[in-house]
């Protein structure tokens, strides 16, 4: 299913859910504080999203949606939390796919869910790309120019992360198997330290989140030379998208964020949390908010974004059969 089908699927969905508010309260839902798990610190792009988004789903759903932090592990310590918290509605999961869809494959003897199995997927609230950077002095211009640069000196250019097996040296290998080159991972513990050596001439390549990296594309610092997701973002029109280019063609990673619950929570539950996160982003406010920090809002929600989860999985498994990531 593309992504544009199941978005309109999704919405669809959640309209005719209008009346999951009522339906919820009727039976009693929520009757108290809601926690959200954001399996990262304080500070980063996934809780800056989500705490944009609980002071809205707080007044629609009648009671507040508390933001819990629970780091550590790329995420793993975090949804585990949920895998194993009450069916209940009252303890959900505000995550992106590393904990999810990349942990599971490079490093399985640390994960102690299983994602398709231990969890009801909710819906996404958004989609955000990464982008491929490279310090100012590097002679290539354009995506195209960096590959045929990359191919004359094989195994001589080199490119930094956020560490082994995140989705940020998942989404760099992807580049690397469709453009068929050789450059050298370097991995970090995180993803500002990177952006600070790409831009001091210290590593030549980057795979980072956007939001991230834009402040020092803008002044000049580093070089843009695409953003993964299929179109332009637009919080960077300026910046092609990989896929432009045609040895790139069809390439897609986005980040995606959104909310599930552990498996075996109601419907009534679920439904209502559909029709929230369907209303809080149509609220002009919070859709401007979440543009500011290059989020583009997009609920997939239910079955579809199942769909999505094991479309993603799939994906990301070639790229680390091929490349043989571990992180173990």
């Amino acid at each position: 299913m593309s992504a544009t089908r199941a978005f309109f699927r999704s919405v669809t969905a959640a309209l005719a859910l209008g009346a999951s508010f009522g339906a919820a309260q009727a039976q009693g839902y929520p009757a108290k504080p809601i926690s959200l798990i954001v399996p990262f610190s304080a500070g980063g792009g996934v809780d800056a999203t989500a705490r944009l988004l609980t002071a809205k789903l707080g007044e629609l759903l009648k009671q507040p949606v508390v933001i819990e932090n629970v780091a550590g592990a790329a995420g793993t310590i975090g949804t585990q939390k949920v895998a194993r918290s009450p069916a209940d509605g009252y303890t959900l999961l505000f995550a992106v796919a590393s904990p999810l869809n990349v942990a599971p494959l490079v490093a399985p003897s640390a994960v102690r869910y299983d994602t398709f199995k231990d969890f009801m997927p909710i819906a996404t609230v958004g989609t955000s790309p990464f982008v491929l950077i490279g310090k100012a002095t590097l002679p290539a211009r354009t995506a195209a120019e960096l590959i045929q640069l990359a191919k004359a000196q094989p195994g001589k250019l080199n490119f930094g992360t956020d560490g082994v097996g995140t989705s940020l040296h998942i989404t760099a290998e992807m580049f690397k198997q469709r453009a068929g080159i050789d450059i050298v991972h370097v991995p970090y513990k995180s993803g500002p330290q990177v952006l600070t050596d790409v831009a001091g001439g210290q590593v030549d390549l980057a795979v980072l989140p956007l939001t991230l990296a834009q402040p020092f594309i803008k002044d000049g610092k580093v070089k843009a030379f695409g953003v993964t997701s299929l179109a332009r973002s637009p919080s960077a029109p300026a910046i092609p998208a990989l896929a432009e280019t045609p040895e790139l063609k069809g390439l897609e990673m986005d980040s995606w964020l959104g909310v599930l619950a552990p498996a075996g929570t109601p419907a009534v539950v679920t439904a209502a949390w559909v029709a929230a996160l369907d209303a809080t982003l149509k609220d002009p406010e919070i859709a401007r908010k979440l543009g500011e920090i290059a989020v583009k809002p997009q609920l997939i929600a239910g079955p579809a974004f199942a769909e999505y989860l094991a479309k993603e999985r799939k994906a990301i498994a070639g790229v680390v059969q091929t490349a043989g990531i571990k992180a173990e």
